[in-house]
């Protein structure tokens, strides 16, 4: 009489899922890591000189207008006024370079946003930049 064996069973894990997830994780930790930039500081104590020029201040002002003609100066609201008058504010400090960026809805007039550019070029703010997508 011939008996048939039982066949075992394996109760094993098969590791080919488990490495392939962690060569992926590999991969996107060395790629995600490319990018990041790491500032290094160093102590360094640099000399003086009478010649050496002064490092400018920057200021940056943000200006948004909005369908409903709000007017936000550094996420602050503002009426058109008080943006001219914070602008002419700046304009008595001195050595500090000033920037704008204006960013306004496509669906505002253009008079409203020439309005505001011509504040701030009234402001003597050179370096102004319309947002754009």
């Amino acid at each position: 009489m011939q008996f048939k064996k039982k066949d075992t069973e394996d109760f094993s894990f098969d590791l080919t899922p488990m490495i392939d997830v962690v060569f992926l994780l590999l991969i996107f930790f060395m790629v995600s890591t490319a990018f990041v930039d790491f500032t290094r500081r160093m102590d360094i104590e640099l000399p003086e000189s009478k010649a050496s020029i002064a490092v400018e201040k920057i200021r940056n002002y943000i200006i948004e207008i909005g369908t409903d003609k709000k007017i936000y100066l550094n996420g602050e609201e503002v009426t058109i006024e008080e943006l001219e008058e914070k602008l002419k504010e700046s304009k008595k400090e001195a050595q500090v370079r000033k920037s704008a960026v204006i960013k306004a809805d496509k669906r505002l007039p253009y008079g409203d946003v020439i309005k505001v550019l011509g504040i701030v070029k009234d402001a003597k703010i050179a370096d102004i930049s319309v947002a754009v997508k």
